[in-house]
């Protein structure tokens, strides 16, 4: 038995870890690797290992730094399930064709400026009947009921709290007498957060594979999420000003307009309009509502009551790039929330292009921004930031909120390791930038001295 950490391993995007178990191969994520262009583009086109050769596939969540590069691997010859929750798997239908229409238009915009330089055209790294095609291979399964991925490989879904959907995977691997047993956790999740039920605690594991992305970090309490987004609201509005919200399509948009809802509610901020621009965002909205069941006590007594708490008559759902790009010449003070998260693609460019120089304006951070990302060079007051490949200079004010994250801090992630009970021997640190990584491994060993604590580098290889 031997495990490969084929992405994520000393960086935080793109999440691809392979298990070989009696003659099968089976894959833990397989996301996009996000971060610089060149480097992002020959990380994702060229896979590491042969699809072909894969017997199953099983995915923790939806986001796209651990389904997105899916496609790739239906394209290249993978023909076996895609192992899932239900609501990834509703999530997937829109999440993989979205971002197979930001590869598609991103070349056009590549390809024409290689014809003005007369080299040739390339291709995206999918294509949108790729991902159709990858979607058409999810096989949904429920929390809580074991499941057989092939013969000697039994897995089950335990809900990690993270985002709609998300899974926590337990697997046993091997027989009665010889099982061994495989906790996946990446990413986990955070106690008390707004929609979610909370993360389930894994207590059998003889391996452990967690993430790091906050391991040398802590968060302020998410009861201050409300308070201190009321505060950024406010001050934009007595600016004048636009505030900008780069956010991720799913999760992230719907828990801000939750508590813009509350704020709403309770009269801690003025009339505005609040605009989800973001066709996306608004079909992740709608599998939310398909999806009740899953989401946490407070939040189904509220749509019980017959609350809308993504609607609430303030917020409008701007789907025509007609009714986008009218935004920029609208002065009044409003709420834009747009994809991507990371400022890599989508809608959020053109608003920082045209809002970015004006010091009215904020711009707010709500979630993880990957190095070399223009989010993270916008929040690192890197000054100008190139976008669409011409220099701003950033004169709107830059704000952070860390206590919106879903993923656990250092400490929540040292309680779950100790917590995991005596049969754990080992565990894997991923999905952290290195010095997160490193700084985690030095907290776990001292909470746990007797667990071997390792932080593998792309591409290492262990047998179990």
């Amino acid at each position: 038995m031997k495990i490969t950490f084929y992405g994520g391993a000393r960086e935080v995007t793109g999440s691809k870890h392979l298990i070989e178990a009696d003659g099968k191969r089976l894959l833990l994520d397989c996301g996009l690797f996000q971060g610089h262009r060149d480097e992002a583009n020959e990380k994702n086109r060229h896979l590491p290992f042969d699809p072909a050769t894969l017997d199953a596939v099983i995915l923790g969540h939806a986001h796209i730094d651990h389904s997105g590069n899916l496609p790739s691997l239906v394209k290249n010859g993978f023909q076996g399930p895609i192992y899932s929750t239900k609501p990834t798997d509703d999530l997937c239908q829109y999440m993989l064709a979205d971002s197979a229409y930001l590869q598609e238009r991103d070349v056009e915009f590549v390809n024409r400026k290689r014809e003005k330089a007369g080299l040739p055209p390339i291709e995206p790294i999918y294509t949108l009947s790729d991902a159709l095609e990858a979607v058409h291979q999810f096989v949904p399964r429920a929390y809580s009921h074991w499941f057989a991925v092939t013969p000697s490989i039994k897995a089950i879904f335990r809900d990690a709290g993270h985002i709609l959907g998300s899974a926590i995977v337990e697997l046993a691997i091997g027989g009665p007498t010889n099982c061994h047993r495989i906790a996946y956790v990446v990413d986990l999740g955070r106690k008390n957060l707004p929609l979610l039920k909370d993360p389930e605690q894994v207590k059998a594991a003889d391996t452990l594979i967690i993430e790091s992305t906050y391991g040398n970090r802590l968060h302020e309490p998410i009861e201050n999420a409300k308070a201190e987004l009321a505060e950024v609201v406010n001050e934009t509005i007595r600016r004048g000003g636009k505030l900008l919200i780069p956010s991720f399509a799913m999760e992230r948009t719907q828990e801000i307009i939750y508590f813009l809802h509350e704020l709403h509610l309770e009269n801690r901020i003025p009339n505005i309009p609040i605009i989800i621009d973001s066709p996306l965002a608004i079909n992740v909205t709608q599998v939310f509502r398909r999806n009740l069941s899953f989401l946490d006590k407070a939040a189904q007594e509220l749509i019980a009551e017959r609350e809308d708490p993504f609607g609430f008559g303030k917020v409008r759902y701007t789907r025509l790039v007609e009714d986008s790009k009218k935004l920029n010449n609208d002065p009044r003070p409003m709420i834009i929330i747009s994809a991507s998260g990371m400022c890599e693609a989508g809608r959020i460019l053109h608003h920082l292009r045209n809002n970015i120089g004006d010091k009215r304006n904020t711009i707010l951070a709500v979630g993880y921004m990957a190095e070399n990302t223009l989010g993270r060079k916008i929040i690192d007051h890197i000054n100008p930031v190139k976008i669409f490949g011409e220099e701003h200079q950033v004169r709107a004010q830059v704000k952070v909120l860390n206590s919106f994250s879903a993923h656990a801090d250092k400490d929540d992630l040292v309680k779950y390791v100790k917590r995991c009970g005596k049969r754990l021997k080992r565990v894997f640190i991923v999905h952290g930038e290195e010095q997160q990584s490193l700084e985690f491994q030095t907290a776990l060993k001292e909470a746990r001295p007797e667990l071997e604590a390792i932080v593998p580098r792309l591409g290492e290889s262990f047998e179990l």
